[in-house]
């Protein structure tokens, strides 16, 4: 007993009551945590009872909840004029509580960004993301702004990216989201997009390689090369080449591509073992939409894996992802065909 006294936790009435010096906080999304204001410290578990709660329901009505220059959560009372840091819904927590899971089950086909991202403070990380106006893109650089990242949608089409961005400010009106354009068919746009960003001189700690074409027909880029292959792969690698300064100046940072299992389904060798290049961008006559995907995404492994190679020993981690099979997204509007096995196949897989 003169331990717990030492150690602040000594009986009360209650298992629920906290230790003198200890508060109770909420994070944006509704996680509860502590804090221990006599040693500076904070925790997820209550220090008497050791459970995790979260918040249950939404603000009553003419809350609303807001950030401080600290980061800090903090709620307004519109009604009666006050503020506070105590969250009005704490008197309606709910156990959180479940079997800690081995770090091989911790996420499953079923875990959303959020989840994932539950308890993050992202506040002063800068983040770009191609392809950010739909799809995985939107969702990933929503879930990162709701947790505090400042997030760059790279977009082909500014005006859908800045809907992008509306729709995410309608969720919390102070996340910190640009809409920025950016051709991938067009090296000179790549080009361009780097140097915009430069000219903002922000840190990069996190470039996220999203944007890909699948089922597209054959067609050439302004720069003479096959769509699919540029956009998919050489678009993105050569983005990373001019904002590789930049990553390892905010090291540590990191590079996501996302790739695809479909990477297995192809080779890029000739019967000689050699790399052939007729295959990463094939005439007319040489093309298959399907074989073509299937070639940028094991491009894009390739190239991540290299890049980690090189840049880990200068704090800056590359790593590829497959996001999940046959997710229904706007990837497959090229043609109506991978439009119905998508729609058929949507019960049965990831959602957005």
């Amino acid at each position: 007993m003169a331990a717990l006294k030492y150690a602040g936790l000594e009986d009360t009435d209650s298992e629920e009551e906290l230790p003198p010096g200890w508060e109770e906080r909420t994070t944006k999304d509704g996680w509860v945590y502590y804090a221990n204001h006599l040693e500076e410290k904070t925790q997820w578990e209550h220090p008497k009872s050791g459970k995790r709660k979260r918040v249950a329901g939404d603000l009553p009505y003419g809350w609303e909840q807001e950030t401080d220059e600290n980061g800090q959560v903090y709620f307004v009372d519109h009604i009666n004029k006050r503020t506070t840091y105590l969250d009005p819904r704490l008197a309606f927590t709910v156990e959180d509580n479940p079997v800690k899971p081995t770090a091989r089950q911790k996420y499953d086909g079923n875990s959303t960004a959020m989840e994932i991202l539950q308890g993050r403070d992202l506040s002063g990380k800068v983040v770009i993301i191609t392809g950010a106006n739909s799809g995985i893109g939107f969702e990933t650089a929503k879930s990162l702004a709701l947790h505090g990242a400042c997030v760059i949608l790279a977009c082909r089409s500014l005006a859908r990216g800045n809907d992008a961005v509306q729709r995410i400010l309608g969720e919390w009106h102070k996340a910190k989201v640009e809409a920025m354009t950016l051709d991938l068919a067009s090296l000179q746009s790549v080009q361009h997009f780097a140097e915009a960003f430069k000219s903002k001189n922000l840190p990069l700690h996190i470039l996220i390689c999203n944007a890909a074409v699948f089922g597209a027909p054959w067609s050439l880029t302004e720069d003479g090369l096959e769509s699919t292959f540029q956009v998919n792969h050489l678009g993105h690698f050569y983005l990373v080449q001019l904002l590789e300064e930049v990553l390892r100046q905010s090291s540590p940072a990191r590079v996501v591509v996302v790739s695809s299992e479909s990477h297995r389904f192809t080779e890029i060798n000739d019967s000689s073992g050699k790399l052939d290049f007729s295959l990463l961008s094939p005439s007319k006559k040489e093309y298959w939409a399907m074989l073509a995907y299937n070639r940028s995404k094991l491009c894009n492994i390739l190239f991540s894996n290299e890049l980690n190679r090189r840049l880990s020993p200068h704090g800056v981690t590359s790593n590829s992802v497959h996001p999940g099979n046959m997710i229904y997204s706007s990837i497959h509007r090229n043609w109506w065909v991978y439009t119905l096995l998508f729609t058929l196949a949507r019960p049965f897989t990831k959602s957005m």
